[in-house]
């Protein structure tokens, strides 16, 4: 079974310091479910997996029992060439997908090519109600829309969403703070409005600051628009 080779290849790969590193910085993951296999490891791996014939097995077979194992997968499938392939491959895994770090790290390079079809998918992602169905939407709405693609609908898209989900609030003020270093005239309007609740709104704000590709002058103003601590919601 490919399944057991791969676990097998994954515990050949395993560094118990970086193990209980890695464990901490995951939470969501049980710490015995961590097999400490370092990234550059994994996408090497996964390089020389996407060629095997039978690698649908293992893509299949859901869900894994290691987070490591969950890592490769995303590395697998963003090895895909063919867009049609890749986004079935991706719509199946996503449900299975408990982390953060396994749901920041699927990004085909293939979307690049395939923006409109996308879209597509991203609008039914984003009302999903799976924490990193929703990350991930919000994700690629950060990578591959605020360029040349970029709609101001998007916005509104990523600012509609409501969640009690820390994960969830964290991509949406990444994705606004990147908005405003890459869109700031036409992504102000929604903080001055305060259209985020507040705790996304405040979390944008400071990781804008935080930004080397935003102004001085409107690092002051946008600290100017921070809402009381006192008014946020409880995280």
């Amino acid at each position: 079974m490919i399944t057991d080779e791969i676990i097998e290849a994954l515990f050949s790969l395993q560094d118990e310091k970086y193990r209980d590193f890695q464990s901490k910085l995951i939470p969501t993951v049980k710490s015995e479910a961590v097999i400490g296999v370092r990234t550059p490891k994994l996408r090497k791996l996964a390089k020389q997996m996407v060629k095997r014939e039978d690698i649908g097995d293992f893509l299949t077979e859901l869900p894994h029992t290691y987070f490591d194992e969950n890592q490769l997968h995303a590395f697998i499938v963003s090895e895909r060439k063919d867009f049609q392939r890749c986004i079935e491959e991706v719509c199946r895994f996503l449900p299975f997908v408990d982390n953060w770090a396994t749901c920041d790290q699927m990004s085909p390079d293939i979307f690049k090519k395939h923006r409109g079809e996308l879209l597509g998918y991203i609008k039914k992602w984003i009302e999903s109600d799976r924490t990193y169905t929703v990350r991930f939407a919000v994700g690629m709405l950060m990578e591959h829309y605020l360029g040349e693609d970029f709609e101001v609908e998007y916005l509104e898209m990523a600012a509609a969403i409501r969640s009690e989900e820390y994960y969830i609030n964290m991509m949406t003020a990444w994705y606004f703070a990147t908005a405003l270093a890459k869109q700031y005239e036409k992504t102000l309007p929604w903080i001055e409005e305060k259209k985020l609740d507040d705790w996304t709104h405040n979390k944008t704000i400071q990781k804008a600051v935080e930004s080397r590709r935003i102004t001085a002058e409107q690092k002051v103003y946008l600290k100017s628009l921070k809402v009381p601590v006192s008014k946020e919601k409880g995280k």
